[in-house]
């Protein structure tokens, strides 16, 4: 039998999963059954495009209940590391890209909590790959889908 894949996420990710779920079982579900209930009501079920709906929107919550619930029970918390002197998971990783970029700010997540727009980059990314292990004042190369590009750690939090 194949072994589950960790989730690594933190003790925020985890609770915030642990609240879509909650939500997703106590108000979704019944929200969606009463859907079906309606558009049941609306007569023959052949063409009926809001129960057709109804049915998509219930398999879609099933299957986030569940994808969920495989995440937490195969969670990896992380420890929180005092250790500023190396990019690693958990971490915040300043950088500048070169030649002369932006100063950016990405905090390193498990894939679950990834959310680049909220400044959560997933470990699996390229971009965290590049950096894991570097220190402050590297210059990494980044091996990215639209080229490659080169940046400077300066800070590691």
């Amino acid at each position: 039998m194949a072994e589950d894949k960790q989730f690594f996420m933190t003790l925020e990710g985890q609770e915030k999963l642990e609240n879509e779920l909650s939500v997703l079982k106590s108000e979704k579900r019944k929200e969606v059954v009463e859907r079906i209930k309606v558009a049941r009501d609306f007569g023959d079920l052949s063409e009926n495009s809001e129960y057709d709906a109804a049915k998509d929107e219930q398999a879609f919550v099933e299957s986030r209940i569940s994808q969920i619930e495989h995440m937490l029970r195969n969670a990896e918390i992380i420890e929180e590391d005092k250790n500023t002197d190396m990019v690693s998971l958990g971490k915040t990783v300043t950088f500048v890209e070169l030649p002369d970029g932006e100063e950016e700010s990405y905090t390193i997540v498990g894939s679950a909590e990834a959310d680049p727009f909220e400044g959560k980059i997933s470990n699996d990314s390229p971009m965290a790959k590049s950096l894991f292990g570097k220190k402050v004042d590297e210059q990494v190369n980044v091996h990215t889908p639209g080229g490659e590009i080169s940046v400077k750690i300066t800070n590691i939090h």
